[in-house]
């Protein structure tokens, strides 16, 4: 599925002759983009029509501007706009789009007698649960809903699954019931996938496995939940949608209304949305999807390659598909590497990117000896490019996850750098992290109240009444720890009050082991655990933000200091600028590759690019997954538009050690930076900076013939 279709043969080509000044609005577009726009023809009633159309839009080669003209150009063709539907996947984007596409056909038709502001409207444009919305409501009797029936937010739908699971008994099990978070989640990718409960518990939430018959019984319940109070999830809106155009009769209704279907990011549709499509425009006439094979990366939301992959297949005769291969954002060097990388997929559209921007030196592969250097680095170089008159904001490090920015976090706070992060909590703020801290905080500062509330409710059945009463118990205890034991805890929380009050008398002892102060925040992290895994879901990452902390208590000599320099002076004047960008005139990105997608700055950096990170070590188990994790590291590299760095850690600190331990393990390099890869980048390595090394420079000319005495050993 592989190669380009040649130019030659794509699409309707206008006689720009025989429609003299109709087509200028075209012009600003290159040739692939211009035959996307204009693809189909006036059949012999001289309406406009179109068989099915797929547009490859490669990273930065201007989809957006590619679909915009190519509704315009529908609209001028004479296409009625209210015979148009436009899905998009955000709000922002269907606005932008209907605002992009009334700009050009204004400007098309201005010399035209008689066109009106009006007459390039849009009504039919919005994400696919917007429309879903209208056209149920529309439907409502047909399909034994109330017109009137109201939409549950993810929220809303994760308190109703709450009340569900409380009722059902579930919230009181001996053994660890998934949270309502969860559970949504689990059924949401259920019902989008369309896969069975078993294949979504054993693919995607194994540790559920044991829960599945209870889980059906609460999903069970909580449809019937919303069918009574007449509510309708994200998720039911689809999933009705379908439904209804799963009747011949109502597909042929709803599919007569609109002559043209076009899509936008079809890479992530899942499918349910897929067979929405198909059931409205079987013969696939006046369907237009435009996405790109190669930045789909949201299988955890149940989206399907396959869908753009075996759209032109379905379809009898096949759908044309156009490449758009220009790329308007990145140097070619960059684009070089790029191309490389995802070469290696097997199965895909085959594109080769390419730019007129040809200056620009080729990405940088840095290895760097650990965490901390790469965190070193990456702070070094933003600063460097900073005094050559880059700002911050124009350059963002990405990551394979959000607990993968950690260390450098701190480091940017301790340098003053201020900066704002997508795609998960700052470190110091993340719910877990802050868990961890207060627990030590309390024994640091028995009379800290505010952490001593938060660490009495992290315990099960100790809610603010109580925990007021603790408190009591130990301000009259004269703030010992030991007092502790003889407040009555509520009975759900007595059989871990006993553990609890061992904790805290032991972190409050003045008494450390051999191993210093550090072995206080294991200890912690023990007693810890099942509580985490009570109370938060995505456990995996938040025991690597767990990890990290430990990690990075070794730098400091007292708990104090730790708690002082984490806490009071950086977090809280570089966090409120980072959680505020109008509070500075200038700050650094951070960012998730997945948040990433559709973004573009200067400079990047890619953090962590060994195996265990591209790919995840979650992902190894499928060569699916495997691809998918590609196509996540060519979306970060296609994000830089002068300069990339993919930095590669040697070294691996083992947590759990003593605080001068020095135990490690090596990073193995990505499976997917190969040895062409590497071709198309500098490689070098980065150690770390040495402040006193100027002093240890040799000023001497003296020479010592160490070759020549060590043979003479022998």
């Amino acid at each position: 599925m592989g190669k380009p279709v040649a130019a030659a043969k794509l699409g309707h080509k206008i006689d720009d002759r025989a429609n003299p000044g109709r087509c200028g609005y075209l012009e600003m577009l290159n040739p692939a983009q211009r035959q996307a726009a204009s693809f189909g023809a006036r059949d012999g009633k001289r309406h406009f029509g179109a068989g099915p159309l797929l547009v490859i839009a490669g990273a930065g080669t201007g989809k957006t501007m590619t679909l915009a003209h190519r509704v315009a150009h529908l609209i001028v063709e004479g296409v009625d706009p209210e015979r148009i539907l436009l899905l998009t996947f955000t709000r922002r984007a269907a606005e932008e789009m209907t605002r992009r596409v009334e700009s050009i056909v204004r400007r098309a038709l201005k010399t035209q007698a008689g066109a009106s502001p009006s007459s390039c409207r849009l009504p039919w444009s919005g994400t696919f649960h917007s429309i879903a919305n209208r056209l149920l409501r529309r439907f409502a009797h047909n399909l034994g809903l109330d017109p009137g029936f109201s939409v549950l937010d993810r929220g809303d739908s994760a308190d109703l699954m709450d009340v569900v699971r409380h009722e059902l008994g579930l919230s009181r099990k001996a053994r660890r019931f998934p949270k309502k978070d969860t559970c949504l989640a689990i059924y949401s990718r259920t019902v989008n996938a369309q896969t069975p409960l078993a294949e979504t518990i054993d693919v995607t939430y194994p540790w559920c496995s044991d829960w599945e018959q209870e889980l059906r019984d609460l999903y069970k319940k909580y449809v019937l939940k919303k069918q009574q109070t007449q509510a309708l999830d994200y998720d039911d809106l689809l999933l009705y949608w379908r439904h209804l155009v799963a009747e011949p009769e109502f597909a042929s209704v709803i599919g007569g209304c609109f002559d043209h279907v076009l899509i936008d990011e079809y890479q992530d549709t899942n499918r349910v949305q897929a067979e929405i499509l198909n059931a409205l425009k079987p013969d696939g006439r006046g369907v237009t999807v435009v996405g790109d094979d190669a930045q789909s990366i949201y299988s955890f939301r149940a989206a399907e390659v396959e869908n753009i992959l075996n759209f032109p297949d379905q379809y009898m005769p096949s759908a044309q598909v156009i490449m758009l291969e220009q790329n308007y954002r990145s140097t070619q060097p960059i684009l070089d590497s790029a191309n490389c990388l995802i070469a290696e997929s097997e199965r895909q559209y085959r594109k080769n990117l390419f730019s007129k921007q040809h200056a620009g030196g080729k990405p940088q592969y840095i290895t760097v000896e650990d965490g901390d250097a790469e965190a070193e680095y990456v702070v070094e170089a933003v600063l460097a490019n900073r005094e050559t008159g880059m700002q911050l904001m124009d350059q963002a490090v990405l990551f394979r996850g959000a607990h993968c920015s950690d260390r450098l976090e701190l480091e940017l706070v301790r340098r003053n750098i201020p900066y704002v992060k997508y795609g998960g909590l700052k470190f110091l703020e993340a719910a877990h992290v802050k868990d961890i801290l207060s627990v030590l905080k309390w024994a640091e500062n028995p009379k800290n109240e505010v952490a001593a509330f938060r660490v009495l409710k992290l315990l099960p059945g100790m809610g603010p009444a109580n925990a007021a009463k603790c408190f009591d118990a130990l301000r009259g205890g004269d703030y010992h720890f030991g007092s502790l034991r003889g407040f009555q805890p509520p009975s759900s929380t007595a059989d871990d009050w006993p553990a609890f009050c061992d904790l805290m008398l032991s972190l409050s002892s003045a008494e450390l082991d051999e191993q210093g102060w550090q072995a206080q925040l294991t200890q912690t992290r023990h007693w810890y655990q099942p509580h985490l895994e009570r109370l938060y879901d995505s456990i995996e990452t938040r025991e690597a933000d767990l990890e990290q902390l430990e990690q990075i208590s070794g730098r400091y000599s007292t708990r104090e200091r730790f708690l002082t320099e984490l806490t009071l002076d950086p977090p809280s004047a570089a966090g409120d600028q980072c959680g505020d960008p109008l509070l500075d005139e200038d700050y650094l990105i951070l960012s998730t590759v997945h948040s990433a997608k559709g973004q573009e700055w200067d400079a990047v950096f890619l953090l962590n690019v060994s195996d265990g990170s591209f790919p995840s070590e979650f992902s190894t188990g499928k060569p699916e997954l495997i691809e998918e994790e590609r196509r996540l590291m060519y979306v970060a590299m296609t994000r830089a538009k002068q300069t990339l760095a993919l930095i590669a850690p040697l070294r691996f600190h083992v947590t759990q050690q003593r605080r001068d331990g020095d135990k490690h393990v090596y990073g193995a390099r990505s499976r997917f930076v190969t040895e062409r890869l590497l071709e198309t980048m500098e490689t070098c390595f980065e150690g770390r900076r040495d402040v006193n090394s100027s002093a240890l420079r040799s000023r001497s000319a003296t020479k010592i013939d160490v070759a020549s005495r060590m043979r003479e050993m022998w």
